[in-house]
């Protein structure tokens, strides 16, 4: 599972790249370490067809069934103490963490998830743009350190494939209720070198501008759905290991 990132291009060229008409944040600086939550550039797409650069945080609505579990727990223990409570507001209120990766966008019947299917349509889906990322070391020497891959040393601008959403939840109890745009993208089957240390997944990397487009595009889920896929062996390189954040500068 990906969990870190880095986006230290300027965003001047991701929206360039990205064929970003207007940009909401564009005195932002570059991210050496993106974590879950935290708002960080995003491309989506506009009610005109425009493509628009904004921040928004990092963690997609987690599902139903599971804040229902969590809820359930919760009000277990607090039927224990003897302590009354409203299930409903308590349903309401429970942490919706977010959730950053995107996997099973098909069950095993073959069917589009049911939990993903209201955000995998064309109004949706979204571009995320880094420069390096970061999987741990689970399986190579199994000490968990972050192991930063790109697509070379000189972490050239990439995007991952997401998607992303208006929501309304409780990400922090210090916080309470809020009103976001929430953002997570796809992942895959892994492919060397990533597979090497994490085998597991690796994220949806769109590496042509044709892809991206598509992506993009009006297209339904059925005719996009392919570039869930990993990129062939060798396409990503380890730039860094052990580092907490990657602040490497492209160039």
């Amino acid at each position: 599972m990906c969990n870190l990132y880095a986006i230290m291009e300027a965003r001047a060229e991701v929206a360039r790249l990205a064929k970003a008409m207007t940009d909401r944040n564009n005195n932002q600086p570059p991210m050496p370490g993106v974590y879950p939550d935290y708002p960080a550039p995003v491309i989506v797409t506009t009610a005109d067809g425009s493509r628009e650069m904004r921040n928004l945080r990092w963690g997609m609505p987690t599902s139903k069934q599971a804040l229902f579990k969590a809820a359930t727990e919760r009000a277990d223990k607090l039927r224990a103490k003897g302590t009354e409570f409203d299930f409903n507001e308590l349903l309401k209120m429970e942490p919706d963490k977010g959730t950053t990766n995107v996997r099973n966008t098909t069950n095993a019947q073959g069917k589009t998830n049911a939990h993903w299917r209201p955000w995998l349509g064309a109004a949706n889906r979204c571009l995320v743009p880094f420069t390096s990322f970061a999987e741990p070391d689970q399986d190579h020497e199994r000490t968990r350190k972050n192991i930063w891959f790109a697509l070379d040393d000189s972490r050239p601008l990439a995007f991952f494939a997401g998607i992303w959403t208006p929501h309304a939840c409780v990400r922090m109890k210090s916080k309470g209720w809020e009103e976001i745009e929430a953002y997570g993208f796809l992942t895959t089957d892994s492919a060397e070198p990533v597979k090497t240390y994490h085998s597991k997944a690796m994220p949806v990397i769109l590496t042509t501008e044709a892809d991206r487009d598509l992506w993009m595009s009006g297209a339904p889920w059925e005719e996009v759905k392919h570039l869930q896929r990993p990129l062939p062996d060798g396409t990503l390189k380890v730039v860094a290991i052990g580092a907490r954040q990657d602040e490497t500068v492209p160039g």
